[in-house]
Formats: structure tokens, C-alpha cells, sequence
């Protein structure tokens, strides 16, 4: 099976998986020198390299090593480095059912729902996991990859009544952890906040498009847990160029519900000029690195 996301970093040509599985055997053969072992109790080895596609992009490789010494590969995903800290509250991680892959889950009150995401430093979290050091991360670095975005006008908004949003925004932070802790009078409150809420947009969308009224949201999409439905303003924009086919990758930092985050598209799957002010909406599928304060020495073997 082909990663969904793998063009969202320049691999938009590979098509089927005869031709991409010989492009990540050249790519794993190449970075054999990077790889991270993980020696697992039982005796058995695992391993992961991060191989690079150009600046700050790449593929995470993982597998095991059989008994001849020979590098099986499991699984891979396509991976971005930002070092832009998007969260520090409580994240949990917790292993899929099948295979070593993990995902990390972060409630911040910001967003409102739980955000969960799949985590790109397994190799890192299995090594401090097996060496019995501290596994909750003090922070996350959020990204979030798109194939198929779209950029959308900015919201009028005059300063005060963008100063009124975001005092809004902080009054349901607080609600959200108060009820969070139980507090019935917060529930309440922001039930009602979101029955008027519901009513409003009703009443204007007979007469207006609904990306007029909502500036911003983060939502899930499908029944896929680490899909989300974003829509947010464009802080920042850069572009990065894949080396090994030439293709052009937007990284847009957007702010979706007072949270900041990376968002990442192949140019030929953007509509619209992108510029700092104006909107990304699109469906994208969030991955994450988490942050610890004592990282351990990643176990290295040449091979």
C-alpha cells in the first residue's frame, strides 16, 4: 500500500509500489549509516532511520533485523522538521495494535477536542521506553500534511474586534478546563455558547457563505482518528524543494483555533496564491515529534 501523504514531500510521481519500493531500498541502502537500533528485551533488534529528501523533509524508514542480519523493512512515513513548539500541556502515547507504530494524544484547551496525532520519533520514545527513562514528553512539535488545500480570503476584521475574539477565545479556555474538572456552571455555559452559536450561523448562512462566517476551525474528518479538517490563518510561508525529484513543498505556519501549527502541500496540490494574511482550509493528517527535557544517546550501528 502507498502512503496517502507521501507526495505532501515531493513523491507525488511514485504511483505504484513496484517502482517506490525500489526507491526506498536505494534511499534505505544510502542512509544505512544513520540507522537508530532498538534492542528490544527479548533479544530482538529494531531499527530506524530518518532519510532525508531535502532541507527538513524526508521519510521515516522502520522494521526489524533477522536472524541473518538483514535489515527488514515494515513501514514508513513521510516526515518535516519544525522546531516550533505547538503544545506543552499533558501528551499521552500509546502503541497501535499492530506493528511499532504510536500515536500521541494531546487535549489542549485552545482546540477544544483532543488532538491525536501519529508520532514520528517512535525509534526515540522506544529506546527510552526499554531504558526505563521518562516517557511523557514535556512538549509536541504539531504538523500537519495536506493533499488538497485551498487558500481563502481573509476575514474584515477591525483590531477591536479582532482584540474581542481573542478575549472570547481565552473566556472558553477557561470554561473548557473548568468543566474539564467538573464544574457544572461551566458546562452550562458552554452548552448554551455553542446552542447560540449553532443558531447565529444558521440564520446567516441563508444569506451569506459559510467561510465568511466561520474564520477558523479544527475538526476531525472521517472516521480516521489523526484526520482533521483545518482552516486557519497563514502566519508565515515557506517553501522547501525536494533534491531527488525537483518538486516544491509549502510549509505554511496557521494559527486554527488560537493553535499554531506547520501545515504541509505539494505546490501542484494547492488552489489558490498563497500569502501571509490569507487562509488555508484543507483536510490534513497530523503527525508529531514529541520533546523530552533529558534526551538519551541514540544507539547507533554502521552497517
Amino acid at each position: 500500500m502507498i502512503h496517502r501523504y507521501l507526495r505532501t514531500v515531493g513523491l507525488s510521481q511514485y504511483q505504484n509500489r513496484e517502482e517506490l519500493n525500489a526507491f526506498l531500498d536505494q534511499l534505505q541502502e544510502s542512509c544505512r549509516q544513520n540507522v537508530m537500533l532498538i534492542r528490544r528485551k527479548n533479544g530482538e533488534r529494531l531499527w530506524e532511520i530518518h532519510a532525508a529528501l531535502g532541507p527538513g523533509i524526508g521519510i521515516v524508514l522502520g522494521g526489524y533485523m533477522n536472524s541473518q542480519g538483514v535489515m527488514v523493512r515494515e513501514r514508513y512515513m513521510p516526515y518535516i522538521e519544525e522546531p516550533d513548539i505547538t503544545s506543552d500541556v499533558y501528551c499521552s502515547i500509546q502503541r497501535h495494535v499492530e506493528g511499532e507504530e504510536y500515536s500521541g494524544l494531546v487535549d489542549d484547551t485552545r482546540v477544544g477536542i483532543p488532538i491525536i496525532f501519529c508520532l514520528i520519533n517512535g525509534g526515540e520514545y522506544m529506546i527510552r521506553r526499554y531504558q526505563e527513562l521518562n516517557t511523557v514528553p514535556r512538549a509536541v512539535c504539531l504538523t500537519a500534511f495536506s493533499k488538497n488545500g485551498k487558500i481563502l480570503l481573509p476575514m474584515q476584521k477591525n483590531a477591536r474586534q479582532r482584540e474581542m475574539s481573542k478575549v472570547a477565545d481565552k473566556a472558553r479556555e477557561k470554561l473548557i478546563e473548568a468543566a474539564r474538572h467538573g464544574d457544572e456552571a461551566a458546562m452550562e455555559s458552554l452548552n448554551s455558547e455553542d446552542m447560540m452559536t449553532f443558531s447565529v450561523v444558521s440564520r446567516r448562512m441563508m444569506k451569506e457563505d459559510i467561510y465568511s462566517i466561520v474564520d477558523s476551525c479544527f475538526m476531525p474528518q472521517g472516521i480516521e482518528c489523526e484526520i482533521y479538517q483545518v482552516i486557519g490563518d497563514i502566519l508565515a510561508v515557506n517553501s522547501r524543494i525536494n533534491l531527488f525529484t525537483g518538486e516544491e513543498i509549502w510549509d505554511f505556519l496557521v494559527q486554527a483555533n488560537d493553535l499554531p501549527l506547520h501545515v504541509v502541500i505539494n505546490q501542484i496540490d494547492l488552489q489558490g496564491e498563497p500569502m501571509v494574511g490569507r487562509r488555508f482550509k484543507g483536510t490534513v493528517w497530523m503527525q508529531g515529534t514529541a520533546v523530552w527535557d533529558d534526551r538519551p544517546p541514540e544507539e547507533t550501528e554502521n552497517k
